[in-house]
């Protein structure tokens, strides 16, 4: 994954979320609302949930928000039934896209999905047709500013807390674990002193792909068309692109 960080990309997006902040924290309730849904509502018995709630605390989403998110999951509070799906499809050049949501209506999120490929030179495939292209991954970004480790003393610490493994990239230690693992190694790297920049279970392509530049227009419209929509949590792709066309995604 050398020359795709993962962090100058979560970086860029920090910069545009307060543009859109409404958005992202609907998008975070409903990452509380159905972890507490899936595994209650105690976030010491609940990585999944703990794991949703450190992320909407990172983005300044108000505690009473957090709240809400999780008694309406377990009871105490009216709400909508959300329901966690992923799409797959294809974009401009054949790249592989993974969306992921949380919706109370299907229908609505196919239609909506289904439009925006369209629109954009992709199509909206079956389930399975790009998955394999992906594997899901526990992610950890360190701030080299926020660390006296050097790199070699972060990976032996990775490694201790029990990661798969670390990159050294421009401003970050990366670090990547089996998903069933993350919140362990999040745990240990926390007890150690480390602040945590990122910390996420997300998908990472296995391979990367080029497109002409018109297409990358086209895909860069996707993307952002796709991120806009209120049912979408996350979009993953396989596209290899510089770091103009990056910071546009």
């Amino acid at each position: 994954m050398a020359g795709h960080s993962k962090w100058k990309n979560i970086q860029r997006r920090k910069n545009a979320q307060d543009a859109k902040r409404g958005k992202i924290f609907m998008k975070l309730a409903k990452d509380i609302y159905v972890a507490a849904k899936q595994g209650g509502g105690d976030q010491e018995m609940n990585p999944a949930l703990r794991t949703a709630v450190d992320k909407a605390k990172a983005n300044n989403m108000p505690n009473e928000n957090i709240d809400r998110a999780i008694k309406k999951a377990t009871g105490d509070l009216d709400g909508a039934n959300y329901e966690e799906l992923t799409y797959e499809g294809y974009g401009p050049g054949g790249i592989a896209v993974m969306v992921e949501v949380l919706t109370d209506n299907k229908n609505r999120t196919a239609s909506e999905l289904r439009h925006a490929f369209s629109k954009n030179g992709g199509n909206l495939g079956e389930n399975g047709c790009v998955a394999f292209m992906f594997d899901r991954k526990g992610y950890i970004a360190i701030d080299q500013n926020q660390t006296d480790a050097d790199e070699d003393d972060m990976m032996l610490e990775a490694i201790e807390a029990g990661a798969e493994e670390m990159e050294t990239t421009d401003g970050a230690y990366e670090i990547y674990t089996d998903p069933d693992q993350f919140t362990d190694v999040r745990s240990n790297l926390e007890e150690s002193g480390f602040i945590l920049d990122t910390a996420e279970v997300t998908m990472m392509p296995q391979t990367f792909s080029s497109i002409e530049d018109q297409d990358k227009s086209k895909m860069i419209k996707l993307v952002n068309m796709i991120e806009d929509m209120e049912d979408v949590q996350e979009v993953y792709h396989n596209l290899d692109a510089d770091e103009e066309t990056m910071a546009q995604l």
